[in-house]
């Protein structure tokens, strides 16, 4: 997830305890979909496509606040 600020997300990582949480929740949800999608975890269509919808919106988020700290 955005490559090109990866040194910016490590560093956030670590000094910005919203952000790491943000992104901890994200990768999280990611782990979880994946789960679905393999048929690890039984879920509906629906259900990955609850949780995609919110992992879209963390990335949102994050993106945000990673254009903040470039701006």
């Amino acid at each position: 997830m955005f490559p090109e600020y990866r040194d910016l997300i490590s560093r956030l990582k670590t000094e910005d305890a919203h952000f790491a949480k943000l992104f901890d929740l994200h990768n999280q949800l990611d782990q979880q979909i994946r789960n679905m999608e393999d048929r690890i975890v039984s879920a509906s269509q629906q259900d990955i496509e609850v949780l995609k919808k919110e992992k879209l919106k963390l990335k949102d988020q994050l993106y945000t606040l990673l254009k903040s700290r470039v701006s």
